[in-house]
């Protein structure tokens, strides 16, 4: 086995859900706000990686929405029992590169800012539950993502890990955790001076074979 764990963000990452999650909140935000307009895929890219708390106060700000926080919970509810069976779109080679990954002996795991639940729907409609030791996230710690690193690290027993994540809160939660980081570039974000580059996700083998030695 590494003596290196490697620890995932999710979206913009492993999948983009965009689309199915627009298509839940929709579902309900038609039920309950039947004025508001719907939201678009691009509307939930340009929220990804926010915790949900900060989701629901950035999507329709100037709008008042009666019980706005009961609303979007409902919206959070509803999007994790949605993705269950609504599977995001997994980046090309998802399942390729990281049963290589497994086999060259590395433990994997995600740490993602989303809800409760989140993850465990993307296990359940991507079929990759085999291919990850652990995972955490913000809605069943409540704490930064950098935290939830080192949570995941110490419980696995690894003194060395690399994030993989698409944005600068990802790059940021690294730093903090004391960890290099590998930028996802085919994502959602920009960063400055990662220790790594990807273009795609099966391009992670070999970059973890310049920088992980």
């Amino acid at each position: 086995m590494k003596k290196t764990m490697l620890l995932f963000d999710l979206d913009g990452t492993l999948w983009d859900s965009a689309a199915p999650v627009a298509e839940s909140w929709n579902q309900v935000l038609q039920r309950e706000v039947p004025s508001l307009p719907p939201l678009t895929v691009d509307d939930i890219h340009s929220v990804m990686g926010m915790t949900m708390k900060e989701i629901g106060q950035s999507l329709y700000p100037d709008c008042q929405i009666p019980n706005r926080e009961a609303v979007f919970d409902e919206c959070c509810d509803y999007e994790v029992e949605y993705l269950y069976t609504h599977c995001g779109t997994l980046y090309p080679n998802f399942r390729a590169t990281l049963e290589s990954l497994k086999a060259e002996g590395y433990t994997l795991g995600v740490v993602s800012n989303c809800q409760r639940g989140y993850i465990d729907a993307f296990l359940a409609s991507s079929g990759a539950a085999d291919l990850f030791a652990d995972y955490e996230e913000w809605g069943r710690t409540g704490l930064p993502k950098g935290e939830n690193i080192r949570l995941v690290m110490e419980r696995n027993g690894f003194s060395h890990a690399i994030y993989i994540g698409d944005t600068r809160k990802d790059q940021e939660a690294a730093r903090t955790a004391g960890i290099p980081f590998i930028h996802a570039a085919y994502g959602f974000g920009t960063v400055e001076n990662p220790e790594g580059v990807i273009r795609s996700l099966d391009a992670l083998p070999a970059e973890l074979a310049r920088l992980d030695r």
